[in-house]
């Protein structure tokens, strides 16, 4: 189930212009706050644009931020677990002390302070939320690492002379896989979250780009008015990380059945 709703949300997102009828930026102030009815499925904002339209495109704009900056730390996770967790003594200890000290800190907060000293858009958000969010796949790829260098193939590879970067890419890397799926497929749906918390707070994917953060944000304002603004890209949000949560749940299951 959690599968299929994904990969619909990634049709939305590819073919985004054939499925909206209208601009999610044209303007029709005639047509402000207009409650959802056959025109405008999912009525219209403070500016009369179409809300159906915002919320699909926001798809788009959603799932790009949840893949890429996933994509970011879990690239940064492993490269920096491997070395951990393979090389041990002095190497691990540094970089699991520098682990420690980020876990430190809030990683909103962290987030917060970070992007207000940089331009609120898209590309930084995708960015600051990747580079946050390493620490955790750090701990995960190198708890798994100092499992597996001490099996049996291992010892062989390095007893026939197998280069360090051929063990660690061919032999150990393919045997965490599965749990960089899982923490993957869960951390998609928490870099969602994020991004519509920062794009509601104004430091996110910026006016008029269409985000359900900033959907969001229009509809606080009409919260008594115009329910529907707060409603659709609430629930777009909701199901989204719902789903790939229950899919990295899933995924855990098929990759470490004792859970």
């Amino acid at each position: 189930m959690s599968l299929i709703f994904i990969s619909l949300l990634i049709l939305i997102a590819v073919f985004a212009p054939l499925i909206v009828k209208y601009d999610p930026l044209e303007q029709n102030l005639t047509d402000r706050l207009l409650p959802p009815s056959k025109k405008y499925i999912f009525g219209t904002d403070d500016l009369g644009r179409d809300v159906f339209s915002r919320v699909v495109y926001g798809t788009k704009i959603s799932l790009s931020v949840g893949i890429i900056a996933v994509g970011i730390s879990t690239v940064i996770g492993i490269m920096l677990g491997l070395a951990a967790g393979f090389f041990g003594k002095t190497i691990d200890t540094v970089i699991m002390r520098f682990v420690d000290i980020c876990l430190c800190f809030p990683t909103f907060f962290l987030l917060l302070m970070v992007i207000a000293f940089l331009e609120p858009n898209i590309y930084n958000v995708m960015i600051v939320i990747g580079i946050t969010s390493w620490p955790s796949i750090t701990r995960l790829i190198r708890g798994e690492v100092l499992s597996i260098r001490e099996r049996d193939f291992i010892l062989a590879a390095k007893i026939n002379g197998i280069s360090t970067l051929r063990i660690l890419f061919v032999h150990i890397l393919p045997n965490t896989i599965g749990p960089i799926l899982v923490n993957a497929t869960l951390g998609i749906g928490g870099a969602i979250l994020t991004e519509s918390a920062l794009s509601f707070l104004g430091l996110g994917v910026q006016p008029p780009i269409p985000s359900w953060g900033n959907i969001l944000t229009i509809g606080k304002d009409y919260i008594h008015l115009a329910w529907w603004l707060s409603l659709f890209p609430g629930l777009a949000i909701f199901f989204t990380v719902l789903f790939f949560n229950l899919l990295g749940e899933g995924l855990r299951d098929i990759f470490d059945p004792k859970y």
